[in-house]
């Protein structure tokens, strides 16, 4: 069992860093490599595949070539730490933060948060959206003390550059020319109200807004958060932005109706 063990962790060792050197599976005095080349290989090909999968616009805007090179200095510094493949790259977005820089244009690493919120959003948990009629259902002197609890799937993604144009070219035709993006520091909402996801820009006071309300905050909160931007009249502008997160489906019925 102990000669099974080592064997077990050079496999690991092996296939983690691409070390095949000769003589590295030994056991009983003989070599038993055999094939085992082709596990390596499988291993890291299926790793650059998810990666592919999970960040498919970024694929398209940096070509093949160089998106392979990116993925292979991901998956060194990175190795697959899930059980299921589809969560690799969790941190991607964060690597390409990190000196030294590994994008031939800043703004490609929103466009990688653009595809990693877009596919997390996609595959959250569902829930039934907050109606027009369940919140006309509420009485007004209620919704001070009300919490209204966000979709799972919604995502708050702040990106530096206005990527959202360059995005959507992309991920309907790969083959587009596309110019540089413009710097824009705004707050980007992806949620998946039924079957497909769906994003648009969100204003710095509705960001704050939503941010309050994650963080389990009273309606009456939420206004106080807005009244501290400045804003002069807090209180409709609130009203205003709940009807929108109603209308846009931004809000789970049960939790608001539970408070």
């Amino acid at each position: 069992m102990k000669a099974t063990g080592e064997l077990q962790r050079r496999f690991q060792h092996a296939i983690l860093t691409e070390d095949f050197a000769p003589g590295l599976f030994v056991a009983e005095g003989r070599e038993i490599a055999g094939g085992l080349g082709l596990y390596l290989m499988a291993y890291r090909a299926r790793l650059l595949s998810a990666l592919r999968d999970n960040f498919p616009v970024l694929h398209r805007a940096l070509g093949d070539e160089a998106f392979a090179e990116l993925a292979r200095d991901y998956i060194d510094a990175h190795p697959s730490r899930f059980r299921s493949i589809r969560w690799f790259g969790d941190e991607l977005t964060a690597f390409l933060d990190a000196p030294p820089e590994r994008l031939p244009h800043p703004a490609l690493a929103d466009v990688a948060r653009m595809d990693w919120a877009i596919r997390s959003a996609f595959d959250a948990a569902g829930a039934a959206p907050l109606t027009l009629s369940d919140l006309a259902a509420l009485a007004p002197e209620r919704w001070p003390q009300r919490r209204f609890a966000l979709l799972p799937s919604l995502r708050l993604v702040d990106l530096d550059w206005a990527v959202e144009p360059i995005w959507r070219v992309l991920n309907e035709d790969a083959a587009a020319e596309t110019e540089a993006p413009d710097p824009l520091a705004h707050v980007l909402l992806v949620w998946r109200p039924e079957l497909e996801c769906l994003w648009r820009s969100a204003g710095p006071v509705e960001a704050i807004a939503l941010r309050t309300l994650a963080q389990g905050a009273r309606f009456a909160e939420c206004c106080t958060a807005i009244a501290e931007t400045g804003e002069p009249d807090p209180a409709t502008t609130a009203a205003g932005l709940l009807q929108r997160w109603v209308i846009d489906g931004l809000l789970v019925k049960n939790q608001a109706e539970n408070g």
